[in-house]
């Protein structure tokens, strides 16, 4: 009997202890954990930063118009904007020594040996940032590998041309994409040949519907990458400009990668390696 009234005094207490120890979901962080996720997305100034953009090519992805909405940008956020309806300033030494990121609005045409060497030096060499969108930097100078190798990758289609998918966002710690939620577009859905070393922030699926053998195909549509000491920031979205203006979050995501590349020349390199994508 005293064995038995033991036992179950012994069980009433575990239980009593138990009760008391709130149970946790198994997505839970710790209090460190919680407070970094809830924290805002830290990104580098742009105020008087020296930032080159280049303009033209291909006019259905309306260069003027994208030039003229980033520039405004990037003077109300106090940066020293130099812009060129050409690529001619990849040529000039100083300048390019001189400019802390490169912003390209430049679909299809052709890039001269000494302006892609110019180009590639002052990301490789220099530190100079890179970043752009769309085909204004994913689908420029189809013959030229170096510069595509700079980049981290190529369009190579665009099944249905302008049509209604979903972004998902996968990478919810690097400042570029934190706090942001998964959202729609209606535009040219990017399927492009991708380095898998890149650092991928954001994700699309195709459904198939005009090239069945690539249904459920998830492909990268926001990556980060290194290319020497230079940032390179690369967002396939945007077909027109007011495919960006009325998706906030795919709008916020570049502008978020445009301070992250300015400042390669002011922070430490980013290091990332995988041999394929994770997501």
């Amino acid at each position: 009997m005293k064995n038995n009234r033991r036992e179950f005094l012994t069980k009433a207490v575990a239980l009593a202890t138990a009760a008391a120890v709130p149970l946790l979901p198994a997505s839970a962080h710790t209090k460190a954990d919680s407070h970094t996720d809830a924290s805002p997305p830290v990104l580098p100034s742009l105020k008087g930063k020296k930032i080159l953009i280049t303009y033209g090519g291909w006019e259905g992805h309306e260069p003027q118009k994208f030039h003229d909405y980033i520039k405004e940008w990037l003077t109300k956020e106090e940066a020293e904007v130099q812009s060129f309806p050409s690529l001619d300033p990849y040529t000039d030494k100083t300048l390019m020594s001189n400019i802390d990121l490169v912003i390209q609005i430049f679909t299809m045409s052709q890039i001269s040996k000494e302006q892609e060497a110019g180009l590639l030096q002052a990301i490789r060499e220099n530190g100079t940032g890179m970043a752009g969108w769309h085909g204004g930097m994913g689908d420029s100078f189809r013959n030229n590998v170096d510069y595509q190798f700079m980049v981290g990758g190529q369009w190579v289609a665009h099944p249905g041309n302008v049509l209604d998918y979903d972004v998902h966002i996968i990478d919810q710690k690097d400042d570029v994409t934190k706090g942001l939620k998964d959202f729609h577009m209606k535009s040219e859905q990017y399927y492009m040949h991708v380095d898998p070393n890149v650092k991928v922030l954001a994700t699309t699926k195709f459904n198939g519907s005009v090239n069945p053998w690539i249904d459920g195909a998830v492909l990268p549509v926001t990556w980060k990458k290194m290319y020497g000491k230079g940032r390179v920031f690369y967002s396939s979205l945007g077909h027109n400009i007011n495919h960006l203006t009325e998706a906030p979050n795919a709008l916020e995501m570049i502008r978020r990668g445009v301070k992250w590349a300015s400042a390669s020349k002011y922070e430490p390199m980013e290091k990332w390696m995988s041999p394929a994508y994770k997501f």
